[in-house]
């Protein structure tokens, strides 16, 4: 197999190079370069918005092994995926399986990779590779062949969440109570998990005024990138604190409502991507598997007088989760959809929806 594939390289803004072999979309790219721990589910993974702009590391050894599923759709969205394409800038593996095996694969990674036009590396020193990241922090890459010429960037300079939110307001109809979906780069599960739930979700672009919608709930989505870019949505979502509709914030959901409670966030060495970050729930001796995917963080020391964390990362202890004292106002940093990963803080979604009554 690798004497088929052409040569590529890895390289970092601290110059340092990664030789591998090319699959997918035989093309360069250019991005931040992070990691993720995941055994599985880069299906999910590789289409989640939050994503965009990145050249995702896979420091599980093994991928490609059981395939892409097919376009299967459920309420309009598709059932396997968590966006419409493939979000990530580049992928970058230890060893790539060329045969897969799935009762549901309908192509291998490769050749999905080749819809997409996504560049992907393998027979990198991914172990290497991560240590490197975890020591210097996330850094800018760009994913090379021999003659290519390309210039680093840095995609959290952009507004990335304007690039990945729907433009115009999309209506899954579903129940007689409605939540708002302000769209950051919303995956599909967030907005399954209510569908679920009988509520019809209006998803709205991520600048849409919504503080004279009549809804039952706001929900502020997952989203790629700096959540301070948002200003449209962090003052829409200052102007709907002043009321009661609950309002329940997802990743960078949940940035958006600390600032707009007059927090701060602040940019994480290199993020938790994961399906097995442990949540402690404060005041409690409680630990949640979760998984999560951002490189920003709040900081709970800014929150307001009105405002507690109401989880923390047990590993680095940053914040994961805020809540408002009084009011139905919470956030959480992981993804209690999972997709990939384990959905024990799904109960999240039912204790806004007991809010919301």
């Amino acid at each position: 197999m690798v004497e088929s594939r052409k040569h590529v390289k890895l390289v970092l803004e601290d110059g340092s190079v990664f030789s591998g072999y090319t699959f997918g979309s035989e093309c360069s790219a250019v991005g931040e370069v992070v990691f993720n721990t995941g055994m599985v589910g880069y299906p999910e993974t590789l289409t989640d918005p939050s994503y965009r702009g990145q050249i995702v590391t896979m420091t599980y050894p093994l991928i490609g092994n059981y395939g892409v599923p097919g376009n299967d759709k459920e309420d309009c969205l598709l059932r396997f995926f968590e966006s419409d394409k493939i979000q990530v800038e580049g992928l970058i593996i230890s060893d790539y399986s060329e045969q897969y095996s799935h009762w549901n694969a309908k192509k291998s990674l490769s050749t999905w990779l080749q819809e997409n036009n996504v560049a992907g590396i393998f027979g990198v020193d991914t172990r290497e590779l991560t240590k490197k990241l975890r020591t210097k922090g996330t850094m800018l890459g760009k994913i090379i062949h021999e003659y290519a010429k390309k210039s680093f960037h840095d995609p959290n300079s952009e507004n990335l969440v304007a690039k990945v939110s729907v433009k115009e307001p999309v209506t899954y109809v579903k129940g007689k109570r409605t939540i708002l979906l302000v769209d950051c780069g919303s995956k599909n599960s967030l907005i399954r998990a209510f569908l679920k739930r009988d509520f019809t979700v209006k998803r709205v672009p991520w600048d849409f005024d919504f503080t004279t919608e009549k809804v039952d709930g706001i929900v502020l989505s997952n989203g790629p990138g700096d959540p301070k870019k948002c200003k449209e949505t962090i003052t829409h979502t200052t102007d709907a604190l002043s009321g009661t509709i609950p309002i329940l914030g997802i990743c960078l959901g949940s940035q958006i409502l600390a600032l707009a409670a007059g927090a701060n966030t602040y940019k994480l060495k290199y993020g938790h991507r994961s399906q097995n970050q442990p949540c402690m729930e404060v005041g409690t001796n409680r630990c949640y598997i979760t998984p999560q995917n951002h490189g920003y963080a709040v900081d709970a020391d800014t929150l307001p007088q009105d405002w507690r964390e109401w989880f923390y990362n047990g590993n680095d202890q940053t914040n994961e989760g805020i809540k408002h004292i009084s009011k139905p106002f919470f956030g959480a940093q992981f993804h209690p959809e999972a997709s990939p990963g384990p959905d024990d803080t799904e109960f999240l979604f039912d204790l806004f929806v007991r809010a919301m009554k």
